[in-house]
């Protein structure tokens, strides 16, 4: 009897193994919304420094899942396809074509590659020609294009080592790059699939701390370390157009290559051993050298220790000169930072960071150009008098502006501004800039005014605008703002703004993004380009911006789409999707401010849940999601109850607007959007159903924070355990699909987090499906999967929320 019993249970325990899985193809979606998925798009746009000519730059949406699962080593935070020699996960470019801009005529570029895989578009100084890459099937080849001409040719072989870093540079004659080949004595890799082990792998701990992030494809054992390091060596030459090669360094692992402005030296940079296994190779120990142009050593300028411990704190840097960067408005100065705190924002200091100089050949006493109150952002560079700096801190979201003479030290710098970054509704915009002798980018200034370009978000909507500053007075003078209410004018970049030339693009809901040259002297508007709408079957569905408070008088807002053939009269309730990512505050004001605009081109995309409007869904997509933590609370202390919140409220100002069956909502979203949904359907009883995408679900398995959260799990215990979807899977009462890519290398979001979560759901009966996307990363790259992405969600959407039953 007890083994009849038994052979029962054997029997049942193997079926539900057998019934558990699902072994299906790659399917696809309804066709209506295939046709949105699989469209030609246009071509990305490269314009030059005078908005003279423009590169019209195709590319293929999607990878094919035959890409993806190319050969692939992952090493050291990189992906690297060790046949090729570029990272694995390159987007290419197919096609290149001119546009000049004052003729509107558009040429085809001849010769070339046949079947072109290009990457590293790169102009030359005098902007008349582009270096690119090209991928073939034995490696990656050194091109150029001769915009003169409109003639491409190829400069090398399949003998680039794109692996890691900078490629190629231009010399400032442009006339020859300076390039990362192979080198001639790299020696074959080891296969990890079939290497056999020599021996453990030990990690050790010697009592000091390492409060690291939980990085992803990092180097697990000697063999890895092995294989990084021959795929890191490249040997630098220098090539010229007429394709001769000169040997220039020999074989190291190069990350950069840094030209100064007038040409004549090179900061190189390189990576050294010792290797670590808790932190990518941008930790690693580095060095940085600065050679003439010939290749002739000049200065051992700067030598980095491995960086496996720093204090905590987003704020936290490494002592030593960091942020190294030559000074743009002269020859060869290099400039860098030092911290002043000991790189600890725990420490109490007037002054966090001290900014140097040293003029070429760099062997002089450094000059202190000024101390920052808070961490060191940037140096942008004027003329001989005039220059700014920023600073930040993160904690209070605060970024300073200082202008300083860097003729005249001895006088102190000028604060200009400090204000709450996240406050879009008060941002002056960024200051214009343009090519000086060097052809580097310099402050634009002419009779000591320069000028900013702003988004121009307010409440009453979207009005970019140009303004005029005089340094002297700190006034502000109103150039130009767009007037738009039914379009977006984004002001692309200044041409003259002397005579009142400037490069915009110009969308709406239905008219695709073009450029056009605006005039604001004469007020008028020539257009550049003609890119057609690929999306006209969605061009009549219904747009706008919703705005709705929160219980706590909090403004949100979100952009609603319903379908095109919508009765406003009947007003028929919709099922309803919702798609959002949560952003972390500090103030109530930020986060209350809207930059949603309903003017904004209609463009669905795999990751958004557009496409549902043309199957009878409402959705509201970017739904307002802050998280508001003001003084020295921090806003992960109330997450749930403001998600909840957040959530509830968008649900009531539309079902109070008629749109929705507030029975029927679907709430949607990746990464820490995926984190927000598995968290909204445990702890409220608002959805009928969720899609979480790539999400991670048990905070503790990233112990040394995540997102915006800088505190430990030693430090904030309760937090990471009450912000953790998976400690609360027994509240689980809502039908989740889970999407991960098998291959995900964002930081934190292991596939272990959604295999484990699943499990938990699963073994306390929730109702859940786990698919999960071989080859695919963080974000979704192939056709197929992509499609099947959407095929999965579109019969989630249809069992569980448009066709619910109770």
């Amino acid at each position: 009897m007890m083994k009849a019993l038994l052979n029962t249970l054997l029997l049942l325990a193997c079926a539900v193994t057998a019934t558990a899985q699902e072994a299906i193809s790659y399917q696809t979606p309804p066709q209506e919304i295939l046709k949105l998925v699989d469209v030609e798009l246009a071509p990305s746009v490269l314009a030059d420094s005078k908005k003279e000519n423009m590169l019209l730059v195709y590319r293929d949406f999607y990878k094919s899942i035959d890409e993806l699962s190319e050969k692939e080593l992952r090493l050291a935070g990189l992906r690297i396809n060790p046949v090729t020699n570029i990272g694995s996960r390159t987007t290419y470019y197919n096609n290149i074509e001119y546009l000049n801009i004052s003729s509107k005529k558009i040429q085809s570029i001849k010769g070339l590659p046949e079947k072109p895989r290009m990457a590293n578009l790169r102009w030359s100084h005098d902007e008349s020609k582009v270096s690119f890459t090209n991928t073939s099937e034995k490696g990656v080849e050194l091109w150029y294009v001769d915009l003169k001409k409109l003639q491409a040719k190829r400069l090398t072989d399949a003998i680039l080592n794109a692996n890691m870093g900078s490629v190629a540079r231009w010399f400032k004659n442009d006339n020859s790059l300076l390039v990362k080949v192979l080198p001639k004595n790299r020696k074959d890799l080891i296969d990890p699939d079939n290497a056999v082990p020599t021996g453990p792998t030990i990690s050790t701990s010697d009592g000091s701390k390492a409060q690291n992030r939980t990085y992803q494809d990092l180097l697990k054992n000697t063999n890895d370390e092995y294989n990084f390091e021959q795929l890191a060596h490249a040997e630098l030459m220098e090539v010229t157009l007429k394709g001769k090669m000169k040997a220039w360094l020999p074989s190291a692992m190069y990350t950069s290559i840094d030209f100064s402005p007038n040409g004549k030296y090179v900061a190189v940079t390189q990576v050294k051993r010792p290797f670590s296994y808790i932190v990518p190779y941008r930790r690693f120990p580095q060095q940085t050298d600065i050679y003439k142009n010939n290749g002739n050593l000049v200065s051992a300028f700067n030598q980095v220790p491995l960086i496996e411990e720093i204090p905590k704190g987003f704020m936290s840097t490494r002592m030593g000169k960091r942020n190294l960067q030559w000074r743009a408005d002269e020859g060869a100065t290099m400039v860098w930072a030092e911290a002043l705190d000991g790189g600890d924002p725990e420490n109490q200091v007037d002054f966090r960071d001290e900014v140097f100089q040293v003029k070429a050949p760099f062997d002089g006493q450094p000059e202190s150009l000024f101390k920052t109150k808070d961490r060191f952002y940037l140096v942008q560079w004027g003329n001989e008098n005039t220059a700014l700096f920023y600073d930040y801190w993160w904690n209070t979201r605060q970024i300073r502006t200082s202008l300083f003479d860097p003729s005249n030290l001895d006088q102190s710098p000028v604060e200009l501004s400090a204000r709450n970054y996240q406050d879009v509704y008060g941002d002056p915009g960024n200051y214009v800039t343009t090519k000086n002798e060097f052809g580097e980018d310099i402050l634009l200034i002419e009779d000591g005014q320069a000028y900013l370009m702003g988004d121009g978000y307010t409440e009453a909507g979207q009005f970019p605008f140009i303004d005029q500053y005089d340094f002297k007075t700190q006034q502000t003078n109103r150039l130009y703002q767009s007037k738009y209410t039914d379009k977006i004018e984004e002001l692309n970049d200044a041409i003259d703004l002397g005579n009142g030339e400037v490069l915009v693009r110009i969308e709406s809901p239905t008219e695709y993004p073009n450029y056009f040259i605006r005039n604001f002297n004469n007020d008028t508007l020539t257009q550049v380009t003609d890119f057609k709408n690929p999306f006209e079957s969605i061009k009549d569905i219904h747009k706008e911006v919703i705005k709705y408070p929160r219980a706590d008088g909090l403004e949100l807002s979100g952009t609603l789409y319903l379908p095109a053939d919508y009765d406003f009269e009947s007003k028929p309730d919709l099922p309803l999707i919702m798609w959002a990512y949560p952003t972390e505050f500090k103030d109530k004001n930020s986060a209350s401010q809207n930059t949603n605009n309903p003017n904004e081109f209609t463009f669905p995309y795999y990751g958004s849940m557009i496409y549902w409007v043309t199957q009878g869904y409402a959705i509201l997509d970017d739904a307002s999601f802050p998280i508001v933590g003001e003084g020295d609370n921090e806003p992960n202390d109330s997450f749930r109850d403001q998600l909840v919140a957040n959530g509830r409220a968008a649900i009531d100002a539309l079902d109070e607007l008629g749109y929705i069956d507030r029975d029927r909502v679907a709430v949607a979203g990746h990464s820490y959007g995926a984190f927000m949904t598995a968290n909204l359907l445990s702890h409220s009883d608002d959805y009928a159903a969720g899609i979480a995408r790539s999400g991670a679900y048990n905070r503790t398995l990233t112990p040394f924070g995540f997102q915006a959260e800088e505190r430990s799990y030693w430090e904030a215990p309760e937090v990471y355990y009450n912000m953790s979807p998976f400690m609360h899977a027994d509240k689980m009462n809502q039908p989740l699909l889970l999407i991960h890519g098998e291959a995900d290398n964002n930081s934190g979001t292991y596939p272990l987090q959604t295999e484990r979560y699943f499990n938990a759901l699963k073994g306390l009966g929730a109702k859940a499906r786990m698919v999960m996307l071989p080859k695919e990363s963080h974000g979704y790259r192939a056709k197929e999967s992509i499609l099947h992405v959407i095929w999965e969600q579109h019969q989630w959407l249809e069992k569980h929320v448009k066709n619910k039953t109770e």
